[in-house]
Order: structure tokens, then sequence, then C-alpha cells
């Protein structure tokens, strides 16, 4: 279509460049600006939010002195679950059954809390992710399309370079 418009060769192959540039440089703002965004509230202050709070915990895996992996649960006593919030494992040490091991650490924390069910939210694109928790008996429950993580503007340009599914996943413990 661009080159019937244009009559250009250049155009043609330049557009598809162009185009990938800016999905790498507004997906590169927006995941960093994420990250500073958790960076100073609930990271700021791991003891504050997650350690204090009853029915809140976080965990830190270690290997050879290394930290590899987190994982965070947050208790909301309105409903009676459990979120399970910030896992993640480093990229050199994935597949090895950390994030699994995480996992369970959070489902052992909301039987021993008699917490009903365990929930969780993830803008993870990367099929492993889901069927990890999959895998640990979450069942996954909805998509939120064009979601918008914290620190987003929802220019028009972000909106068009940047959009995030959020997937919801519930693993039921027990009826209430």
């Amino acid at each position: 279509i661009c080159f019937v418009v244009t009559k250009s060769f250049l155009l043609t192959c330049c557009l598809p460049i162009f185009l990938m540039g800016m999905r790498y440089y507004f997906s590169r703002k927006v995941i960093l600006h994420y990250l500073d965004c958790a960076l100073h509230t609930d990271m700021s202050d791991i003891e504050q939010y997650y350690m204090k709070p009853p029915g809140s915990c976080f965990w830190v895996a270690v290997l050879d002195g290394n930290v590899v992996g987190i994982v965070a649960a947050r208790g909301n006593e309105e409903d009676n679950t459990v979120e399970l919030r910030r896992m993640s494992v480093d990229s050199n040490y994935r597949g090895k059954g950390i994030a699994k091991a995480l996992g369970r650490k959070v489902l052992e924390f909301a039987v021993l809390n008699n917490y009903s069910s365990v929930v969780l939210g993830t803008t993870a694109v990367k099929m492993a992710a889901h069927k990890l928790y999959e895998s640990l008996g979450f069942k996954h429950v909805g998509v939120v399309e064009h979601y918008a993580l914290p620190g987003m503007t929802r220019s028009l340009l972000e909106r068009m370079f940047f959009q995030l599914r959020y997937h919801r996943y519930r693993l039921q413990l027990r009826e209430e």
C-alpha cells in the first residue's frame, strides 16, 4: 500500500523499520516507567508493604549467595484471598523450577493462613509464565484488553505502539 501511494521504494523499505523503532521506543519507555514506579512504591519498602501487614509476606530465592528470584503475597481480608505478587526469576536461572517453588511457597502460606483462594494478575506475554500458573493449579478467569500499567500516559502514540493484556488467574483453596 505504501508503494502504491508513494511510488517510493525507499519509503516503502523504511516504513517497517520506523514502525518497529516506534514500538521499541514506547515499549521501553512504558516498561522503564513501570519499573521506576515499582521501585518507588512497594519495592522501596518491602518490610513495610509485605512483611508487617498481617496476611502478607515476601520470599527471596537464593542460590550460591545470589538472589535469583522473589515473590510476594498480599492478603485481602474483605474477600479472604491472598494475591500472589512480584514473582520474578533472574533470566539466567529460569527453567530450573525456582518460580514453581516460589509459587508453592505462596500457596502453602495461603493454606496456613486459612485463605479461601489465591489470585494473581499478569501482563506476561511468554506462554511459559501462563503454563507455570496453570501447573500450580490456577485457572484463567479473564483478560483485560488494553490494560494500563501504573505510570502509562495513555497518549495516542503510546496506545498505538504499546498495548498490554492483563490476565487474571484464581486458585480456589476451599469454599467459603
